[in-house]
């Protein structure tokens, strides 16, 4: 629809992510590890988010130019509203959020414990949503932001031995329309879901999964980071939406 009267709110050009300071949580090692190295490469000022990794984030945090890091536990909502402040205090303001942190277990869903839920809960969705709530508010006071939310296949497809993760990652695509919705057309939120993506630690599942999908192949963490950084410089008429990044695999 088109016509004379348009807001300047409908006309918003792709982002340059040169200067613009972006929050990477679980940077230090794997996905994160290539999200923050491919922002960095774009021009974008990286802070590293870790918890137990230091080490590997310290050299993440090197590679990406010497960005700034911050460690916080994702099971409390105190150390979440920390990593912000401490952005800000840093950095000044907030321009991006990539939610990548996450945790991944297996068990018969006959088995799953209560702590075991909350083990993959408290930083999987719930921990996703207090990011978002806190970048949210810092971004609304600075002229608007970019929400990237790393999702999985899991959250598309059911795998029988991990529904409370699956749970997790489905609740993860919901929460990122819902708050698309809540914030547009100051902050976009969208969300990337990985598929197979190997490391050296690929079981014979996973084996499958890759002689399953249609692309014939693995994906790799850049391609995922390639997804990540189109949402964050993309216009604010694409939010709300889901990228799969699985070589076909959820279409099987």
């Amino acid at each position: 629809m088109t016509g004379t009267n348009e807001s300047k709110l409908t006309d918003q050009p792709e982002l340059d992510l040169r200067d613009k300071v972006v929050v990477v949580t679980g940077a230090a090692k794997r996905i994160g590890r290539a999200i923050a190295l491919r922002l960095a490469r774009e021009g974008a000022r990286v802070v590293i988010h870790y918890h137990g990794s230091e080490a590997d984030a310290r050299h993440t945090a090197a590679e990406c130019g010497g960005a700034p890091v911050v460690k916080a536990n994702f099971e409390s909502v105190a150390e979440i509203e920390r990593l912000f402040a401490e952005t800000v205090r840093l950095c000044g303001r907030i321009d991006g959020l990539v939610n990548n942190a996450a945790r991944f277990t297996r068990f018969d869903p006959l088995e799953i414990s209560e702590a075991d839920w909350d083990f993959i809960h408290s930083v999987n969705l719930k921990a996703v949503f207090f990011c978002c709530q806190a970048a949210a508010r810092i971004m609304q006071q600075t002229g608007g932001g970019r929400i990237v939310n790393l999702s999985s296949l899991g959250g598309i497809r059911p795998w029988a031995e991990h529904a409370h993760y699956c749970a997790s990652k489905a609740g993860v695509i919901m929460l990122t329309r819902a708050l698309a919705k809540a914030w547009a057309p100051r902050i976009t939120v969208n969300t990337v879901a990985p598929g197979v993506i190997p490391f050296d630690d690929i079981d014979e599942r996973g084996l499958r999964m890759i002689a399953a999908t249609p692309a014939g192949r693995g994906g790799t963490p850049d391609e995922v980071a390639s997804a990540v950084a189109y949402f964050l410089r993309a216009s604010n008429f694409v939010t709300g939406q889901l990228l799969a990044v699985d070589g076909g695999l959820s279409q099987r």
